[in-house]
């Protein structure tokens, strides 16, 4: 398999793919509002879509850096699924009863996603495939087990358990032992998702401005070097970008997700692979991957490279470390030894939004106007949109055009968590966590035994993620 010819950068394949957008004008000045929205990735789109279409004489202005979809909504992996970062945790604060209606609002909103970019005429290359979770080895077998009982008790009946004849009649992963599939997942071209949205919600009359780099949120307030937007809601939606704000440095740490995309594949390969149903691929990994069979017949596979860097900082453009690339190509090819000879097109990194206890959280503060949504932890192409209908909901019932409703009374609203750990600490912290579940993963891929190992049980305790 060659990489010299491969593109590291340029933001995403999915960029190279669809070209790099020539940036709407910056912020002319200072400005009024309604509601400013700052960032726009996903969650800013969406809030501005749902707001405009449920009140629409309101005046909205979205504040973007560099370019809609710059961040993780023009770099992630396509997975449009009901994953919601949290839940278990949710159920221990709330009860299982609230984490179900919050399971079954994700389920839900796949369908929505869909519904909207059909009524829209947002062209996104989504097929409804849903996702496949595999195991190949005794632990991650014992803990997709694990895994499958406790989805079905959260209210996915639909899902279904698949030993390793059939799990490689779907598709043929080497090695695989078996698989987790539900029906509530599609796959999609991420950059065609968000300039059809950006178009969508500026022909609604929402305004947006580009290239303006927003420096601190304050009350009322969103500074930028070009003026101050001035609105009595400001919703801050910048998720791995979050820490560039100024006093936001530690609220959510920027996780570092890498990618990689093959060529285009030719029949004969795929003729051993199947794949036909085009589902989203993952694996019960501790350092996970996660992978879609693209419109154009590539495999676009991701997974963890240099988790974190030092203070928050955020990669240049999309570019990985070329040991990122080797690794997620070393992990294609044991997946699907057949794409052996296959060429790498394009690698690239991005960053997520990660809060201390790995909850997603949607909040408006009533007596400042501050809202923000986001700490997706790697699941938010889905949840972006849940997020973005719940402050919808949150903002009329503040100003009250509505009441209270079935998305505000979710237990991931106004859920607050405490700072992550000044440096050093978190980076020594992140950094030791994945060579944790990387060991733990190398240690596993040979141990005949069923049980997780407990390296990764450590890790975990110590992250705060279990």
């Amino acid at each position: 398999m060659s990489t010299v010819s491969t593109v590291n950068g340029g933001i995403s394949f999915w960029y190279a793919d669809q070209g790099t957008p020539i940036p709407r004008e910056h912020l002319p000045g200072d400005a009024t509002a309604d509601i400013c929205i700052v960032g726009g990735g996903y969650t800013g789109l969406w809030t501005a879509y749902y707001l405009k279409k449920a009140v629409p004489f309101l005046n909205i202005t979205v504040l973007e850096a560099k370019f809609c979809g710059y961040g993780a909504s023009g770099r992630n992996g396509g997975w449009l699924y009901n994953g919601i970062a949290g839940r278990d945790r949710y159920a221990k604060l709330h009860g299982h009863e609230a984490a179900v209606r919050l399971q079954q609002a994700m389920n839900d909103t796949v369908d929505e996603v869909v519904r909207v970019a059909a009524e829209e005429n947002i062209d996104a290359d989504i097929h409804q495939g849903g996702v496949l979770e595999v195991a190949y080895t005794p632990a991650q077998l014992a803990r997709l087990k694990d895994f499958h009982s406790v989805e079905i008790a959260f209210g996915e009946k639909d899902r279904v358990l698949r030993g390793a004849r059939e799990t490689g009649e779907r598709i043929n992963v080497t090695g695989a032992v078996g698989s987790t599939w539900t029906p509530h997942g599609a796959r999609l071209h991420p950059v065609k998702l968000v300039k059809g949205l950006a178009a969508t919600v500026e022909a609604l009359g929402v305004t947006i401005h580009e290239s303006t780099p927003v420096t601190e949120i304050k009350p009322k307030h969103a500074h930028t070097p070009y003026g101050t937007v001035r609105a009595p809601y400001i919703l801050r939606c910048t998720e791995g970008f979050t820490a560039n704000l100024k006093g936001q440095r530690r609220t959510w740490l920027p996780m570092n997700s890498s990618m990689i995309a093959t060529e285009p594949l030719p029949r004969s390969v795929w003729d051993t692979i199947g794949w036909d149903g085009r589902e989203t691929l993952g694996d019960m990994a501790h350092a996970y991957m996660y992978a879609q069979r693209t419109a154009d017949d590539r495999i676009a596979l991701g997974g963890r490279g240099v988790p974190y860097r030092y203070g928050s900082g955020t990669d240049n453009d999309g570019r990985t470390q070329p040991a990122t690339i080797e690794a997620l190509r070393d992990i294609l090819v044991r997946l699907f030894p057949t794409t052996g000879a296959a060429r790498i097109d394009h690698a690239w990194s991005g960053v997520l939004g990660v809060p201390r206890d790995w909850c997603a959280t949607v909040t408006l503060d009533r007596s400042t106007g501050l809202g923000w949504a986001g700490g997706y932890v790697g699941s938010g192409v889905a949840t972006t949109n849940l997020a973005a209908r719940t402050l919808r909901d949150l903002i009329q019932q503040d100003s009250g055009q509505s009441g209270p409703t079935d998305l505000t009374t979710l237990p991931w609203v106004n859920h607050r968590v405490r700072r992550w750990e000044p440096e050093p600490f978190r980076w020594l912290g992140v950094h030791g966590m994945y060579a944790a579940y990387r060991t733990a993963d190398r240690r596993e891929l040979t141990s005949p035994r069923p049980g997780t190992d407990p390296i990764a049980k450590a890790a975990d305790r110590l992250s705060g993620r279990h």
